[in-house]
């Protein structure tokens, strides 16, 4: 797909999810209702205009909007067509600003989609672009607020029509608070935070990540088939990209898997058994998304360096929240952003910052 993309339509909304997942690395939600509201907007407004960062005036306002939540609650609790533009247009009657665009947290699941079914209802264009490259938990992990962007004023909204706003001191804070009220909402919200300038967005979004996401799921989706057959495209489509690297790690069956919603993240840990009998287990340690991926002590991956659990036989990636006992499986690792290997970045997002008791290790040097 070599053509410069220049809106998103109903014909990019499934590529588009596909790929998203895959970079969302088990996290951001599962991306089918949002998906299916998304079409809904797109139907009753029109295509939405992506608009590249540079494009924007530096004196534009920026507002990225998404879910908070523990994704396996987005499984029940669904998000409705209104949701998102409502949540915006609190937001604009709070801050008394009209909106220039939006923006997305991360390029993961669900929260892929959402902004953009928010921009079609609003008539407003999205960012090709995001605030993770990925997903990651906690709203201090966005490139936003390490670039210095203030989470707050903030505005979020639950699936009752209940808003709360929100004005902290850091980012920190604000995701404590944003996660408290989430799961008093029941476990999922959307919210409106980190609005900035043209300007600031330029300096800190992880650009280009809205249309990499379809050229990725269109690769998946074309090249549908059992993982390994996807390993040498996958590598040349993530070569010549913001990521660089993507390997095959790991094949085998799921054959343990628990998870818990606490603090509202959900928490746990996968264990993978080879195919081939000789090899040890691959464990994978969740919050939301995969964050370490381990075969005894040897780490083979670990956060902010991407990690992604497919279908064997398909190649389709698979949610954290919907991995299962007896699944078989592929375990795909990629580079991370350069952004996410700076010194400011790793202060917030190396693996200690999780609890790991190891130092961050570039995919290519293990």
């Amino acid at each position: 797909m070599s053509e410069t993309l220049t809106h998103i339509g109903l014909e990019h909304l499934d590529d588009l999810a596909l790929g998203a997942v895959f970079l969302a690395t088990g996290g951001g939600g599962d991306p089918y209702v949002p998906k299916l509201i998304t079409a809904e907007a797109i139907k009753t407004f029109g295509p939405v205009r992506l608009l590249p960062p540079q494009d924007l005036a530096d004196d534009a306002f920026i507002v990225p909007v998404g879910s908070v939540g523990a994704p396996t609650v987005s499984l029940e609790l669904l998000p409705s067509v209104e949701e998102a533009a409502e949540t915006l247009n609190a937001f604009e009657t709070f801050v008394g600003r009209k909106i220039d665009a939006v923006a997305s947290f991360e390029i993961g699941g669900g929260n892929s989609v959402i902004p953009i079914c928010a921009a079609a209802a609003k008539g407003l264009p999205i960012v090709d672009g995001d605030g993770m490259g990925r997903a990651l938990p906690e709203a201090q992990m966005m490139s936003y607020p390490i670039g210095g962007v203030k989470p707050t004023p903030a505005l979020a909204y639950d699936y009752a029509g209940n808003s709360a706003t929100f004005n902290t001191d850091t980012t920190e804070t604000y995701e404590r608070h944003i996660r408290a009220f989430s799961m008093a909402a029941g476990g999922m919200i959307t919210a409106a935070e980190h609005a900035m300038t043209g300007r600031q967005l330029k300096d800190t979004i992880i650009p280009g990540t809205v249309s990499f996401s379809v050229k990725l799921g269109r690769l998946l989706r074309e090249k549908r088939g059992q993982a390994p057959t996807l390993e040498k495209p996958l590598a040349a489509l993530f070569a010549s990209s913001i990521y660089g690297e993507c390997r095959l790690l790991y094949t085998g069956k799921v054959i343990d898997k628990t998870t818990r919603i606490i603090g509202g993240y959900d928490i746990g840990e996968a264990l993978i058994e080879s195919f081939d009998s000789s090899e040890e287990n691959l464990s994978v340690n969740i919050k939301n998304e995969y964050l370490l991926a381990r075969q005894g002590d040897r780490v083979r991956a670990s956060v902010p360096d991407l990690i992604t659990i497919v279908d064997f036989e398909t190649g389709a990636p698979i949610n954290a929240e919907r991995l299962r006992y007896g699944q078989r499986v592929a375990v795909f690792a990629t580079g991370c952003p350069d952004f996410y290997r700076s010194e400011t970045a790793l202060k917030v997002v190396a693996p200690r910052r999780f609890g790991f008791d190891i130092d961050y290790v570039p995919l290519e040097k293990l």
